[in-house]
């Protein structure tokens, strides 16, 4: 297995994870911000890379969801203990992944293949909930300068785009062929 730097971007990212809810305890929310900037862009400069590169490897396409899944979940679980976010929005969140998850597990377990491959529909998801966090991340920091009913609204839209989400990924693992 080679090493690659997409894979590393990838690696470093699920390394920063535990900095960041550390930061957050600490009410290092500036801190915060900048650590979860960092690990979002590299969200989508490792999978750039690894496409223009030419580095695609089934390493990769396991470690990405999963430092994806681990830097959501942090920050949603996080920010519902710190009061930030609503619970009802972290819940529905942490719920599809875990879905996910299981789903995954249940065809490994019965040794049926399953190709890892995020939907257009799971990319605008986790675009959603970064956006979130980030926005929620900016009014701790800075006063809000959007209505905080924007927050509401964003809500919203994430908790809505990450149920379909969730539904679709329902759909597609009903519908794998043994």
């Amino acid at each position: 297995m080679t090493i690659n730097l997409p894979n590393i971007i990838t690696v470093i990212r699920i390394l920063i994870v535990p900095l960041f809810v550390i930061f957050l305890q600490k009410d290092l929310f500036f801190l915060s911000l900048i650590v979860f900037t960092v690990a979002a862009i590299s969200d989508g400069l490792d999978g750039l890379l690894a496409r223009y590169l030419n580095q695609r490897t089934t390493l990769g396409a396991y470690l990405d969801p999963i430092a994806d899944k681990m830097l959501m979940a942090s920050a949603f679980v996080t920010l519902t203990i710190l009061k930030i976010i609503p619970f009802w929005l972290a819940v529905i969140v942490i719920s599809r992944d875990i879905l996910i998850m299981t789903g995954i597990i249940i065809y490994t377990l019965a040794d049926i293949e399953v190709e890892i491959r995020p939907s257009l529909l799971s990319k605008w998801t986790t675009f959603f909930q970064l956006l979130t966090v980030f926005i929620v991340l900016l009014y701790q920091v800075i006063p809000p300068a959007i209505p905080v009913t924007f927050s509401f609204f964003l809500y919203g839209i994430t908790s809505t785009i990450t149920i379909l989400s969730g539904l679709h990924y329902i759909y597609k693992g009903l519908n794998i062929q043994q």
